[in-house]
């Protein structure tokens, strides 16, 4: 494996119980890009990206995160953020910004040691990277769906990781709203040099912003860069419709 690659698997197969979900998915991210993975609901995307984070054992074949198995990563863990769909906290549980924000800053080697200012001090800085420091006192259940996403990606970056995922970040925000949270992640990748990977159901929002896509639906159907991709043919037999029918009028 390429040094360069910041993951990578090889031949990927997942079964539950009968059902094959994952077929010989191969793929490979450099360190520093932003990939999307795409496909229609149900293809397979979040148990894809639940492998790569070590959550799900594939029934078969190779998966390298930031050069190790998801399972032999040790400290190396510390070193990924991941932000899962629309994370839920009960609105009567009274937890400021810089609450949520500061739970993402413990790791297994921190947890028992009195350093919760340490830990504050970080959310902070994670906080000012998103634009949302000045909310940190504000409770969370009364901020808008965007600035909530903005507080999770916070969350997200405390442990300040080289390799960041993202399961469908923009789902339930409008238009302006996803422009806005895609245009901050892109000055994090650039400015921090984070590789980001992210599932997206949005065609259109991701390939605007992504270096690179991989589009599934069980197995690979097509990779490269956003305009290759989505001019494919194989894009429609991904998803199984006429693509015109995903994008409108608009088309790379």
């Amino acid at each position: 494996m390429s040094g360069n690659l910041a993951v990578e698997t090889e031949s990927l197969f997942i079964k539950f119980g009968y059902n094959l979900v994952l077929e010989d998915v191969s793929l490979s991210i450099k360190s520093g890009e932003m990939a999307g993975i795409i496909g229609p609901n149900g293809a397979g995307k979040t148990t894809l990206m639940k492998i790569m984070l070590g959550l799900i054992k594939p029934t078969s074949g190779m998966v390298r995160i930031l050069g190790s198995s998801p399972d032999k990563m040790g400290k190396k863990r510390d070193l990924i953020g991941y932000m899962p769909q629309r994370p839920t906290f009960e609105h009567y549980f009274p937890l400021s910004c810089l609450d949520v924000v500061t739970m993402g800053a413990f790791t297994a080697s921190s947890l028992g040691r009195p350093s919760i200012r340490r830990q504050q001090d970080k959310a902070r800085r994670s906080l000012e990277k998103v634009g949302m420091l000045s909310l940190e006192q504000k409770p969370f259940s009364e901020l808008s769906g965007g600035e909530q996403q903005r507080i999770f990606l916070a969350r997200a970056l405390v442990k300040e990781p080289r390799l960041l995922f993202l399961d469908e970040p923009n789902a339930g925000l409008d238009l302006p709203t996803q422009n806005n949270f895609f245009s901050l992640l892109k000055e994090l990748q650039s400015g921090d040099g984070i590789t980001v990977v992210m599932v997206s159901h949005d065609l259109l929002m991701i390939s605007r912003f992504a270096d690179q896509l991989f589009c599934i639906n069980r197995m690979m159907h097509a990779h490269g860069v956003p305009r290759d991709v989505l001019q494919s043919n194989k894009l429609e037999e991904a998803y199984r419709c006429e693509v015109d029918l995903l994008f409108g009028k608009e088309r790379f």
